[in-house]
């Protein structure tokens, strides 16, 4: 896991974990909200967003901003998604209720669109929502860059067991629809997870995967499904 990967490593966790090396230790810690996947200052949350709106729209103007915010949901999840992150590690945007207002917002935008990301979630830039409902991405999952989602996926929670934890998805990642990936597992650059898999061990890089449980099925990757890839 490369640009992405190496992101993650530069954003704390509580603790000083690595999000990419150490997983929870207890089912206390899967159940605690973190800050690891929020932006520091708002010349990354804009970078981060400039990067997602590349993926729908191949540029980063303001009317495809305004076009992509106001009528694909993925995309206007995703803005108030980082922005509420954002705001959750200034203590000036909790004193103003900056914090509380997007989190409302963002709360509307889960049970209308139903796609349910914690505005903590690690997740590198170029992130993409194609189509949405049924989207359930734990907390503590960490998600590298060009990432493409569809309907109905899930990256879920193992309590128990070598995989205990959420998935780490690696960059150029093409999830088709309802794919489920529990536990702490690895998915590997440029791979793909097929339709209503459910993967439960690591994926090699390049990797395409299907069936249950998920087995390889070839090397060929995501080349072709994952598009417009944002410069990082």
């Amino acid at each position: 896991m490369s640009e992405s990967m190496s992101m993650s490593q530069d954003i704390p966790l509580a603790g000083s974990e690595r999000v990419d090396d150490v997983g929870p230790r207890s089912i206390d810690d899967l159940a605690k909200p973190h800050t690891a996947g929020c932006a520091r200052s708002f010349a990354q949350l804009k970078s981060w967003l400039r990067a997602d709106l590349y993926r729908y729209a191949g540029k980063s103007d303001v009317k495809s901003f305004l076009r992509h915010f106001l009528f694909t949901p993925g995309y206007k999840y995703t803005v108030w998604m980082r922005t509420c992150g954002y705001f959750r590690v200034k203590s000036w945007a909790k004193l103003l209720l900056l914090y509380p207002l997007s989190k409302w917002i963002l709360l509307r935008c889960r049970y209308k669109y139903g796609i349910v990301i914690p505005e903590y979630t690690v997740i590198g830039p170029g992130f993409f929502i194609n189509r949405f409902g049924g989207i359930y991405v734990n907390g503590d999952a960490v998600i590298g860059s060009n990432v493409n989602f569809t309907h109905g996926i899930m990256l879920g929670q193992a309590n128990r067991g070598k995989y205990m934890g959420s998935p780490i998805v690696g960059d150029r990642v093409f999830l088709a629809s309802g794919a489920k990936v529990i536990g702490r597992v690895r998915l590997g650059d440029g791979s793909v997870v097929g339709a209503n898999a459910v993967v439960t061990k690591d994926v090699p890089e390049n990797g395409v995967v299907g069936g249950i449980p998920a087995k390889v099925l070839s090397l060929a990757g995501s080349a072709d499904y994952v598009n417009r890839i944002a410069p990082l």
